[in-house]
């Protein structure tokens, strides 16, 4: 008789083994952070396809691999000032639910760990903002905004 549950255990093993680890980036020069558990995929800037009557940080779409992906600017997310595409910036595909979608960050960094008790609770600078960032990640000096992707990826 098959073990059915062994493909559980080693999922569950994958997933303990991404648990404290977190893709970096920067959007100017603030460094972010996802889990890596939800990235797919970093690809290089592309030709994306806009599509008319949607949030101006939905940049449009992409086709990758057959698939059309939603790609959403970060710096225009975050209401910052929009600056022109050069070779370091790049599209982080990250999954949310069933979905693809890409994200427009200036610089992609390193894949770190940032263990739990590292992690410190967002700041609460109001108490109706609807903030993208999860947490604060310490790293020594280092301080990474650990940023929501269901948040990020609402709607407002």
């Amino acid at each position: 008789m098959a073990d059915t549950n062994n493909s559980t255990i080693i999922e569950d093993e994958e997933e303990y083994d991404l648990k404290d680890r977190y893709l970096t980036f920067y959007v100017g020069r603030e460094a972010y952070g996802i889990p890596i558990k939800d990235v797919i995929e970093i690809i290089g800037m592309q030709s994306i396809t806009p599509v008319p009557e949607t949030e101006e940080y939905i940049k449009g779409v992409i086709n990758l691999r057959g698939k059309v992906i939603p790609v959403l600017d970060i710096r225009m997310r975050f209401n910052m000032p929009s600056t022109g595409y050069d070779e370091r910036t790049c599209i982080v595909v990250v999954v949310h639910g069933d979905n693809l979608v890409g994200l427009v960050v200036d610089q992609v960094a390193d894949v770190i760990d940032i263990p739990e008790d590292c992690i410190d609770p967002s700041p609460q600078l109001d108490q109706n903002e609807s903030s993208y960032v999860d947490g604060v990640g310490q790293l020594g000096d280092e301080v990474k905004m650990l940023l929501s992707l269901p948040k990020l990826l609402a709607k407002d």
